[in-house]
């Protein structure tokens, strides 16, 4: 997969810092649509298939995915200092966030209210889940394998996760695997 270099990039590891913890404090119940938006759209700091690719590693990497994606992002612009100070950015303000809130819903959890708003952010969650998914999937089109089995693959992976309810570290080495097998046959002279 070839992609075209970003048209900006983080002036410091303060800058990167900061981005991050924006970028943490956005990202409600999922931060990757928020992320990809941010890094992709908004800063220019990575193209559609850096941020695919990106993503595709992080995924597989033990620990939180955009954290995975943290590391990696910063360690490529500043080196060591600027793989800490992402994951700091990603980090700090969100687990200060949590112990408050946390806080405050063992005194509150009973109230209905808050169920419901619980479930409403569950909801609005999933949906951007499924809505970055199908804007990443336009970087697709330049993986060397046919978009028909990318979606194949995309729809294996689901079932043996949602149906046959297979733990998501067995689904992961399987079509992954038959993925990056796929692809190597295919890019291999």
């Amino acid at each position: 997969m070839t992609s075209t270099a970003p048209a900006a990039s983080p002036a410091s590891p303060r800058a990167l810092f900061w981005a991050f913890a924006s970028l943490a404090l956005q990202g409600f119940g999922g931060v990757m649509a928020v992320v990809q938006r941010e890094l992709v759209d908004r800063r220019r700091w990575m193209t559609q298939e850096q941020f695919a690719q990106d993503w595709a590693v992080a995924q597989i990497l033990p620990g939180p995915n955009v954290v995975n994606l943290s590391i990696m992002f910063g360690e490529r612009h500043f080196g060591l200092r600027g793989a800490f100070a992402a994951t700091a950015g990603m980090l700090i303000a969100p687990t200060l966030l949590v112990l408050a809130v946390g806080s405050l819903y063992l005194q509150w959890a009973d109230h209905p209210a808050v169920g419901g708003a619980l479930r409403g952010m569950g909801a609005v969650a999933a949906g951007l889940v499924i809505g970055t998914g199908l804007k990443l999937s336009v970087a697709l089109h330049k993986h060397p394998l046919p978009l028909w089995l990318g979606w194949l693959l995309t729809m294996l992976a689901f079932s043996m996760v949602v149906f046959l309810q297979w733990p998501l570290w067995w689904v992961l080495p399987i079509i992954g695997g038959i993925g990056c097998g796929l692809t190597w046959l295919r890019t291999t002279p």
